[in-house]
């Protein structure tokens, strides 16, 4: 993994020498559009029917395992 980080950190160094100037930030190789749709507010999904298929469930909340060592409630 060291070694790995090393060749990440030398690419970065190489790309910082690069000249850069006039060329404009891209999100993409390819100027496609990002389509939006109106965000509106909709009703929520019945709870109970969110919970229908639940193994645990504690009122309309699931219940998971603990996944996190050393946490506590």
């Amino acid at each position: 993994m060291t070694r790995d980080l090393g060749q990440i950190l030398d690419h970065a160094a190489q790309l910082q020498t690069l000249d850069t100037e006039g060329i404009e930030p891209t999100a993409h190789a390819l100027p496609l559009p990002t389509p939006v749709r109106p965000d509106r507010a909709q009703p929520g999904i019945d709870p109970e029917r969110a919970m229908a298929n639940a193994p645990l469930r504690e009122g309309t909340a699931f219940v998971v395992p603990k996944v996190i060592e050393g946490e506590e409630n």
